[in-house]
């Protein structure tokens, strides 16, 4: 009786063995393949945005790469924390990515109260795909006809009249919204700040007049800057912009030392994706960065190119947060 058990036991941990070492290999085989159908990439903003920009740039070339299509899916709301919340309870197989922000990854954890996943246990960075300045904007025909010319007139008109100016956003803890509050406090001014879901509705309203300013991210804005419908007052980075070089920084023009709130996008994965194809998916976005056609492109809309690997941007993320912790206390912003 005691041999037929344990020989049931030995051929159960056989089976169990044969099982592990089947699965194992399947799941390599499988690792190997991929991908065998397309991939998603969600934006986790509206359409028309920096960060729906880049992933639209982006896009085409791994498709092209890995012979599958990668898809944008747009999903705003909640200041990037909704399409953030798809991609974390995701499956970690490499077939749902996210185009992270300085927001989602950087601000939100010290921004909001709750969030439904964790940033950084919840994802495998992947690679920066590009960092941005943003720049303050105001529709051209509103800063003329209020006398507004300069960030230093911003702030006289908005002292004299506390309350007036609207500041629109991409929603609540983007960079955007945070830029905007970092010069309320640094210039002691106040205005009433109307979050959208995302920055290309919120240029909608700026540039139909409905909103008075927007601390923007620069690709988005730079059509507009560059029809005349928008107003450049200052680009937020602590240099000037090889885009603008004749628009100054919020530093310089505001006498506000210090003054550096720049925005950054990057892919990430859900936690538990293997890191081969982490790796793959990173070296063929760096592969694409670095040709002239991308540069030349992403250039002249005033990002810069990244494609670091995923090490890199996991040491990146864990400093923004640090930095914008830092922000949102200075600037008493929270979102419930």
């Amino acid at each position: 009786m005691k041999s037929s058990l344990s020989l049931k036991r030995r051929c159960i941990l056989r089976a169990v063995t044969v099982s592990a070492i089947a699965f194992s290999a399947f799941a390599a085989l499988a690792q190997s393949n991929w991908p065998t159908k397309p991939v998603r990439i969600v934006v986790p903003f509206a359409p028309g945005g920096t960060t729906d920009i880049l992933a639209r740039a982006i896009a085409p070339e791994l498709t092209r790469a890995f012979g599958q299509q990668f898809l944008v899916d747009n999903r705003g709301g909640a200041g990037g924390n909704l399409g953030a919340d798809i991609v974390a309870k995701s499956v970690g197989d490499g077939y749902t990515l996210l185009m992270g922000t300085v927001g989602t990854h950087g601000i939100n954890r010290a921004l909001y109260d709750k969030l439904p996943f964790d940033p950084i246990k919840d994802f495998v960075p992947i690679t920066l795909v590009a960092g941005v300045p943003n720049v303050m904007v105001m529709p051209a025909e509103k800063a003329r006809s209020l006398g507004i010319q300069s960030v230093a007139d911003f702030i006289r008109y908005a002292k004299a009249n506390p309350g007036k100016l609207n500041m629109a956003s991409s929603g609540n803890g983007t960079s955007i919204h945070l830029s905007g509050e970092l010069f309320k406090s640094m210039s002691g001014i106040y205005m009433v700040h109307f979050p959208y879901r995302g920055s290309g509705p919120a240029l909608l309203d700026l540039v139909g007049g409905t909103m008075d300013v927007m601390f923007d991210n620069l690709p988005s804005s730079i059509p507009h800057i560059k029809s005349g419908k928008l107003k450049a007052l200052a680009v937020t980075s602590l240099q000037r912009s090889a885009v603008l070089p004749d628009v100054p920084t919020v530093e310089e023009a505001g006498r506000l030392k210090g003054f550096d709130a720049t925005s950054w996008f990057g892919l990430l994965a859900p936690a538990g994706t293997p890191p081969d194809i982490v790796n793959r998916i990173q070296q063929e976005v760096a592969r694409a960065l670095n040709t002239p056609a991308m540069k030349e492109k992403l250039g002249s809309q005033g990002a810069i190119p990244s494609g670091n690997t995923p090490a890199e941007f996991t040491q990146l993320i864990d400093a923004e947060h640090r930095k914008w912790a830092q922000v949102v206390k200075a600037s008493g912003a929270r979102v419930d």
